[in-house]
């Protein structure tokens, strides 16, 4: 193993401990709740027209249908440089659990 580490520059993980934004949402139609999880170190992506220090994610979330629903939950998260949350917004489908 040592040998594809020092050929792709890889080293070990940093501690190997997954770091997630873990939210709840509602279905309108059915009135599921729904778990979402965002792996802040792999998920989000760049915002560049907000300088390139915002990150945004989008998730499509489903319940498991055993209320014989399959209504798409729409969900929009803003992170800052820090991945820490800055705004939460559902697009459609759904709203959000505290």
């Amino acid at each position: 193993m040592g040998f594809f580490q020092k050929l792709f520059g890889g080293s070990k993980a940093r501690s190997g401990k997954k770091e997630y934004y873990v939210f709840n949402v509602k279905c309108l139609r059915c009135g599921e709740l729904v778990e979402g999880r965002v792996d802040v170190d792999n998920d989000l992506s760049v915002e560049y027209e907000e300088g390139g220090d915002r990150f945004y994610c989008r998730k499509v979330l489903m319940g498991d249908g055993k209320n014989l629903c399959y209504q798409q939950i729409e969900v929009g998260l803003k992170f800052d440089a820090k991945r820490k949350l800055l705004e939460k917004k559902v697009e459609s489908g759904g709203v959000f659990v505290e």
